[in-house]
């Protein structure tokens, strides 16, 4: 019996190579064939980005990586094994208390069962992959693993039975090591639905979206794989993690409890992130804040102060809600999708978008609700950027939307689709701003992002107009009274090639009053879809987070005054509005506009176009300027073809075609009655070019070769101070710096060359004059209107009441100056230029003709740069 035994023994040692470590957590990376084809095969429909797998190559080499879901999923373990071995990755091969006994190899089951039986009959218990030291040893020697942080019975185990909970055995692994030990959440999402405060039956069944049931899973990979989304949150470092402040003195047990909390926190922000807060009911939305004790305060006192029945102002109260609120209707959300995407590949050769600023929006949106602030110069910007987030796995946010869009149908689709209207005033409507303003508290109390137009309204002009601070300080005051915890501002560009208001536009700033929207216009629509505008260009800036800006500059918004917080707010709106515009794309129509409009002679060839351009170009590469696609690649090709676009559109005409060299005899002239039009795309990147206008014009003020640039200062501060009404200027930058900045821009194009032995001294080059003259010309539009506005003062006698009346005035004042050749730019006469014209002079105290001095002292300034243009 002892030699039958004896053999046994030689034969088990012999089969199990004198050892037990063989368990059913460990699913080694040579599987046999068919395991390992028919996994791929399993999970082939499941995309996953690739700017998700390069954030796993940024993981140091010598790490150990353990990957971490919310949930215990054996589907999610299997797809991390096999997509990351796929794509040459750390893959997991150990689960930390996961059985994947039907994958192995059949040869290491055999072993795995024979090492479980023979291991239960010598120590009456099964081994343990923890107490052996197996799972430690597999880790030092590379492997990597997978772990759940939520279990249905992993914290009886942990907390009544002492089982090894797989945190605290990581972390005690980091502390006998100097590896370090990177954990990775993952989350994977059956769908884009948010939770719901109460759960539809479906989800009660079958499981919800983040934590689906059996069924729901296969069913969604089969059917709807597209669906299944796949994100790789930020790895955590638990060497740092372990030597923060926080948990160093800590006991392993607590270290551990922090770490699965801060590890759940960051999945879940991260899974809202994807999907969306927690949707309630819009009737939930209005419940809350009714009985929200502060504005059941406020409401107190509001009708004590009126002698209103509190009824009376509880209906009214409910009235406007029904005007402001959303209905959020993620159904809607995803047919309305589908249907903006047709209309996108329908109206328009694509779009291109920095997806590096989109993920840095999306990490940032980690911390706290987004506050998505694009420029406006389209209907299609809300409708495209909330696409794009859609099909980027982020949730639409609610859109701030002017009342006059809540028209019968449009306004209740738009509700749906996460649209809140917000009226053009609150002036005389105390209840109503405080109804909105617990609204938008409310909201990112909730968590919801916001998305609103910073302009008010749509540029007429093609620039960026300057900000409209009241709904950003509506934001900002909820900010101060503690709604969110940060507050994350995407500045972001949209532009097009072409705009679909383009006719429209033209005709109010020749002083047509604006249609109102309505149901007529929406059928209307129809023929825009038979054009093709081409591109879409989205860009975005880097995210500003409120915590780390108030902590920079030293901020503190709770003890500041009304008057220090609406400074802070109209700062916050210029820093906002500058970071759109240094994200702005460079497309060939504006800067082909840019240079047919500042061509001084009635009749250009295209070899002085492409020298204009190329001008043009090297300024803006100097600055860092994004440059469309088909500028970067040829840009001589792409002005050929807007050319063309411009003759089809009767912007330009061609004077003369002959057969021979191209580039050389075509010629064309400007259609005067389309400079209007152009000088709107021109406008879609003069915010480049309005500093190194204003010091060309400075050194052409001088009439000098030789000038020292120290004075250039005076006159660059009183140009940007002429022109605040138009430009937004970056408030942390002063006129010494721009000046500085453009000196050195035009020394690398040989406008200017340094003097050799003077100090601060600079000679104008002979070709580099007229390359000045070619920047200062951006602002002749501008000096034409203003000039007109001074004419209209200098013949009023008394201040004119009526607002509409004085442009009226004005613009038949422009149209005789342009007529007598007094003006020679037929854009210059433009209803917006005139109305910040009259901004400015009223704010420097000229209101009719009896500020003579005043009166005067601008005329001669504007003269005088007029000489130059």
């Amino acid at each position: 019996m002892n030699i039958l035994k004896s053999k046994i023994r030689k034969w088990i040692n012999r089969i199990l190579q004198d050892s037990h470590n063989y368990f059913t957590c460990h699913l080694p990376g040579n599987v046999s064939f068919f395991s390992s084809n028919t996994l791929k095969l399993f999970f082939s429909g499941i995309k996953i980005d690739s700017d998700q797998l390069n954030g796993l190559k940024n993981i140091p080499e010598n790490a150990i990586v353990i990957y971490a879901a919310k949930f215990k999923s054996h589907f999610e373990f299997l797809f991390s094994y096999t997509r990351y071995s796929e794509n040459k990755l750390p893959f997991p091969e150990i689960g930390f208390d996961y059985k994947v006994f039907i994958w192995q190899p059949i040869p290491r089951v055999l072993r795995t069962l024979l090492s479980y039986l023979d291991y239960f009959f010598q120590n009456k218990s099964f081994p343990n992959p923890y107490k052996s030291g197996y799972i430690r040893d597999e880790l030092l020697n590379g492997k990597s693993a997978f772990l759940s942080l939520v279990e249905g019975k992993a914290f009886y185990r942990r907390f009544v039975k002492s089982e090894t909970d797989p945190l605290s055995y990581l972390i005690e692994l980091q502390k006998i090591t100097e590896r370090p030990v990177y954990i990775v959440p993952q989350i994977m999402s059956f769908g884009k639905n948010p939770m719901r405060a109460t759960p539809y039956l479906t989800d009660i069944i079958f499981g919800t979206p983040d934590n689906p049931g059996r069924l729901r899973k296969i069913a969604t990979l089969f059917k709807y794989p597209e669906k299944v989304i796949v994100e790789i949150s930020e790895p955590v470092n638990l060497k740092s993690f372990l030597e923060s402040k926080e948990v160093q003195e800590r006991g392993i047990e607590h270290q551990s409890l922090i770490l699965r909390r801060d590890l759940l926190r960051q999945l879940n922000r991260h899974r809202q992130s994807i999907i969306g807060p927690v949707l309630k009911s819009r009737e939930e939305l209005k419940e809350s804040i009714l009985t929200n004790a502060r504005f059941q305060e406020f409401l107190d006192n509001y009708s004590k102060s009126r002698n209103m029945p509190a009824q009376n102002i509880r209906k009214e109260v409910n009235e406007y809600i029904e005007e402001i609120a959303a209905n959020y209707n993620i159904a809607f959300i995803r047919v309305f999708a589908e249907i903006v995407g047709w209309i996108i590949n329908t109206m328009f050769d694509g779009y291109t978008v920095n997806t590096d600023g989109l993920n840095k929006v999306k990490n940032m949106s980690l911390k706290g609700p987004l506050i998505l602030i694009p420029c406006h110069k389209s209907h299609i910007d809300y409708l495209i950027l909330s696409y794009l987030l859609y099909t980027n796995n982020m949730p639409c946010p609610h859109i701030a939307a002017g009342k006059n869009l809540s028209f019968w149908p449009i306004g209740p689709l738009f509700r749906r689709g996460g649209a809140f209207f917000i009226r053009r005033t609150f002036r005389g409507a105390a209840l109503y701003s405080r109804v909105f303003s617990e609204y938008i508290s409310k909201l990112l109390g909730e968590g919801f992002n916001i998305e609103f137009f910073i302009e008010g309204g749509r540029s007429r002009t093609g620039k960026l107009i300057l900000p409209k601070l009241g709904l950003l300080s509506i934001l900002l005051d909820a900010y101060k009274k503690g709604a969110c915890k940060d507050m994350i501002i995407a500045p972001i560009f949209i532009g097009y090639d072409r705009v679909i208001e383009e006719s429209s536009y033209l005709d109010e700033l020749e002083g047509a009053q604006k249609k109102p929207e309505n149901f007529s216009q929406v059928i209307k629509a129809r023929k825009f879809l038979k054009k093709k505008y081409g591109k879409v260009y989205i860009q975005f800036n880097d995210p500003i987070s409120l915590n780390e800006l108030f902590n920079e500059k030293d901020i503190q918004l709770k003890s500041m005054t009304s008057k220090d917080q609406n400074a802070l707010c109209r700062n916050l709106g210029y820093r906002i509005i500058n970071s759109i515009n240094d994200v702005s794309v460079v497309t060939p129509f504006s800067i082909t506009a840019c240079s047919v409009l500042n061509c001084s002679r009635k009749r250009f060839n295209y070899d002085r176009i492409i020298f204009s351009v190329d001008t043009y170009m090297k300024y803006l590469t100097s600055l860092g300027a994004k440059l469309s696609d088909t500028l970067i690649s040829d840009f001589k090709y792409a002005i050929e073809q807007v050319l063309d676009s411009y003759v089809q559109r009767k912007f330009i005409e061609p004077v003369q075609m002959e057969k021979e060299s191209r580039s050389v005899t075509r010629e064309f002239s400007v259609n005067v009655n389309k400079r209007p039009a152009m000088e709107y795309y021109k406008n879609n990147c003069i915010s480049f070019f309005v500093p190194a206008a204003i010091t060309a014009l400075e050194i052409l003020n001088l009439e000098s070769f030789q000038f020292q640039a120290s004075s250039l200062h005076s006159g660059y501060d009183f140009q940007q101070n002429f022109f605040k009404y138009e430009f937004a200027y970056d408030v942390d930058k002063t006129p010494e710096y721009f000046v500085r900045k453009n000196i050195k821009t035009f020394i690398d194009d040989a406008i200017l060359v340094p003097h050799e032995t003077l100090p601060d001294t600079y000679n104008v080059t002979s070709a580099g004059l007229n390359k000045l003259k070619s920047f200062s010309i951006f602002l002749k539009p501008y000096y034409e209107s203003y000039y007109v506005v001074l004419n209209y003062f200098m013949k009023t006698s008394r201040n004119e009441a009526d607002a509409k009346e004085r442009i009226k005035k004005i613009q038949n004042i422009g149209n005789r100056m342009y007529k007598r050749n007094r003006i020679e730019r037929n854009e210059a006469l433009s209803k917006v230029y005139y109305t910040n014209a009259i901004d400015f002079f009223n704010n420097k105290g000229i209101k009719n003709s009896e500020e003579t001095d005043k009166i005067k002292f601008y005329e001669d300034a504007i003269q005088k740069y007029l000489s130059f243009l």
